[in-house]
C-alpha cells in the first residue's frame, strides 16, 4: 500500500476504541451476523440510511479498515481532520465523481474494504427541510413541533410520502394522515394487515431507489458485497437499535442491473418486520 493508505488506516485503528467506546454507551446497539464478515479479500459494504451514524454500526463489528464514501461536505467543516484521519473517501454528490471512485477502486483492488450508502443519501425525513415543510402544513404546527416530535425517531422520507399518496388516492382519511404520519413505519404495517396496501409496498417503502456505484465497483474490481440492514430509533435505549448483516454476494456473473435489484432485495429482507 502507499504510505498515504498506510497512514489512513493507522488513524483507523487508533480511533476506532474510543470511537467504539462512545457508540456504544449512547445508543446501547445489538449487531447480528458478524461472522458473516469475511477477515480478508475485497469487501463493498452496504446498507439502508437513515442516520448520520449509521455507518459505525457495522464498523464496531469487525476489526477491519472500513473507508466509507462520506458527502465532500464533511471534509469542509471543523470535522475535516477526523474524516481524513478515518480513512474516508470524499465524495462530490453533484458530478460523477472519478476520484473517489478511482480510490475507491485501488483500495478494493489491494483486497481492502470500503463502505457506502446505495441510497445516495439518507431516507429519513428531519434530514430534509422540505419533507420538514411538508409535516409542518399537514399538521398545522410548526417546523420546530416537528422536528421535537421526530427526534431520534429515524422516520424515513419514503414511507411519510406513501402515507401523503394513499391519502391523495382516498385510500386513508385526511384525519388518519395527521395521525400516521409521525409513526409511518408502524401505520403502514396496519395498514398492510388491513389489506389497504400490500406487502410489496411495504417493503418498497423501506429504502428509497439504489444507485449503480456499490455493484459497480464490486464488479470492477471482482469483490464481495456484504449487506447490512439497522433498525429501531437511536434513542439510546437498550436493544433498540439493531443491525444484521447479511451473507457476502458474489456478483461477478451478473449483470449491474441484476445485481442492485438483488442488493437491494437482500437489505429489505435484512430490515422487514413482515
Amino acid at each position: 500500500m502507499k504510505k498515504s493508505d498506510s497512514q489512513k488506516e493507522f488513524g483507523y485503528k487508533l480511533m476506532r476504541p474510543f470511537v467504539t467506546m462512545k457508540f456504544k454507551n449512547k445508543y446501547h446497539p445489538v449487531v447480528f451476523g458478524k461472522k458473516n464478515i469475511p477477515e480478508s479479500g475485497g469487501i463493498v459494504v452496504c446498507g439502508n440510511h437513515r442516520h448520520v451514524d449509521d455507518q459505525y454500526n457495522f464498523m464496531i463489528a469487525t476489526k477491519r479498515v472500513i473507508h466509507m464514501l462520506a458527502k465532500d461536505e464533511y471534509f469542509k467543516g471543523k470535522k475535516e481532520w477526523f474524516y481524513r484521519a478515518a480513512g474516508c473517501i470524499p465524495v462530490d454528490r453533484s458530478i460523477h465523481d472519478e476520484n473517489a471512485k478511482s480510490e475507491a477502486r485501488e483500495i478494493l483492488n489491494n483486497k481492502g474494504a470500503i463502505g457506502l450508502f446505495p441510497e445516495g443519501t439518507r431516507n429519513e425525513v428531519t434530514s430534509k427541510e422540505e419533507e420538514i415543510q411538508k409535516i409542518s402544513k399537514i399538521l398545522n404546527i410548526s417546523t420546530e413541533e416537528v422536528l421535537s416530535k421526530l427526534k431520534n425517531k429515524c422516520t424515513r422520507t419514503t414511507q411519510v410520502n406513501l402515507l401523503i399518496e394513499l391519502s391523495k388516492d382516498h385510500k386513508i382519511t385526511k384525519d388518519e394522515l395527521k395521525e400516521y404520519i409521525l409513526d409511518a413505519d408502524n401505520a403502514l404495517l396496519k395498514l398492510y394487515k388491513k389489506k389497504i396496501i400490500t406487502k410489496e409496498d411495504y417493503k418498497e417503502s423501506l429504502l428509497l431507489p439504489f444507485k449503480f456505484g456499490a455493484v459497480s465497483l464490486a464488479k470492477k474490481t471482482n469483490s464481495l458485497i456484504i449487506p447490512f440492514a439497522t433498525v429501531g430509533d437511536y434513542n439510546g435505549e437498550k436493544e433498540q437499535l439493531i443491525t444484521r448483516i447479511g451473507e457476502p454476494i458474489d456478483i461477478s456473473s451478473m449483470e449491474l442491473e441484476d445485481a442492485n435489484k438483488l442488493l437491494r432485495e437482500k437489505i429489505i429482507d435484512l430490515m422487514q418486520k413482515i
